[in-house]
C-alpha cells in the first residue's frame, strides 16, 4: 500500500530569545510536488500540501476550464511517486478529451505562481464568465465569515505558514475550507469541495487569507462567487478584473473593518447608510 506525506512534519531547531539559546522542535508545513496529468499526460505540477488532493484535482480542472462539471471526469487516482512528489490520474469523457488536445496548455510553476508555464500572453487573459448573482451581505456578514475562516484553520495553527480559503454562506456560515501552502491551490480546493457537494458558488462568499493577485479572481470568476473578501490587499489588476467579471471585492477585512473595491452595491449598509 503507498502512503501520502504527511501535510505537516517536525524539525528540530536551535532558537535564540531573551539572551539565550535552547533546543526545540518546529512544526513545519510540507511542501510536495503534485502533478496533474489527463489521459496518461502530465498538464501541470504544482509545489502543495498533500491533503484534499481529490478536491484539488477536481477544483483546478474546473476553475482552469479543463472540465465543465466533475462529470467529465470518469476516473481520478491519487498515485504516491515517492521523492517525485504524488501524480493525480484523471481520465476523462471523450468530448472533454478532444477539447483539452485542442486547448494543450502545459503548465509547471511554484506555489504561489499561477501563470507559470503558460504558453502565449492572450492565456494570462482569458475571457471569464461574467457573475451576475445578487448576493446581499452586511458588514456583520463579512466579519463573520473572516472570523469563521481563522478558526477553521488547523494545519496554520501548528505550522504557522498555510494559507485559506472558504466558501461561506448566510445563515450557514463556512460550508467549506481548505489549506495550503499555495494561496491558488487552497481555493481550487474549495472549489472541488463545492462541486463535489453541489453546491452553487453564486450563494456565498469566498474568504481568503491572502492578499487577492488576478488568477484568485479568475478562479473566482469560474466557481461563480460573487463576492471575495480577504485578509490582505488586492492588485491593481485583480481589481480591474474584478470589476470587469462583476465580482465584488473586499480587502483588508480584519477586525470587523475591511475596504469594498468593486460593486459594492452587494454590501448592504443599514443604519451605516444608504445603498
Amino acid at each position: 500500500m503507498r502512503i501520502l506525506p504527511a501535510p505537516l512534519a517536525t524539525h528540530g531547531q536551535l532558537g535564540f530569545a531573551e539572551a539565550s539559546f535552547h533546543q526545540g522542535d518546529r512544526v513545519l508545513a510540507e511542501e510536495t510536488a503534485i502533478a496533474f496529468s489527463y489521459d496518461g499526460a502530465t498538464h501541470a505540477v504544482m509545489m502543495g500540501t498533500p491533503a484534499d488532493l481529490e478536491d484539488f484535482a477536481l477544483g483546478f480542472s474546473l476553475t482552469e476550464g479543463i472540465i465543465a462539471t466533475p462529470a467529465d471526469i470518469e476516473e481520478m487516482e491519487v498515485v504516491p511517486r515517492g521523492l517525485l512528489g504524488i501524480e493525480v490520474r484523471m481520465y476523462l469523457s471523450e468530448a472533454t478529451k478532444a477539447r483539452l488536445v485542442r486547448r494543450s496548455r502545459a503548465m509547471a510553476g511554484p506555489a504561489g505562481c499561477g501563470l507559470c508555464g503558460i504558453q502565449a500572453l492572450e492565456d494570462a487573459a482569458r475571457k471569464l464568465p461574467h457573475v451576475c448573482a445578487g448576493l446581499s451581505l452586511r458588514p456583520s456578514d463579512i466579519a463573520a465569515a473572516m472570523s469563521a475562516l481563522s478558526a477553521a484553520q488547523p494545519l496554520n495553527r501548528q505550522a504557522r505558514a498555510i494559507h485559506a480559503a472558504g466558501f461561506w454562506r448566510p445563515q450557514e456560515g463556512l460550508l467549506a475550507v481548505a489549506e495550503d501552502v499555495g494561496r491558488h491551490n487552497a481555493l481550487d480546493k474549495v472549489a472541488g469541495k463545492l462541486a463535489r457537494s453541489g453546491v452553487n458558488g453564486a450563494t456565498g462568499l469566498i474568504a481568503l487569507t491572502s492578499r487577492v493577485s488576478v488568477e484568485l479572481i479568475q478562479k473566482a470568476a469560474r466557481i461563480g462567487a460573487p463576492v471575495i473578501a480577504a485578509i490582505s490587499a488586492p492588485t491593481a489588476l485583480a481589481v480591474r478584473t474584478a470589476e470587469a467579471c462583476g465580482i465584488t471585492l473586499i480587502a483588508v477585512a480584519r477586525d470587523g473593518a475591511f475596504e469594498a473595491f468593486t460593486h459594492t452595491a452587494r454590501i448592504h449598509r443599514g443604519a451605516h447608510g444608504t445603498h
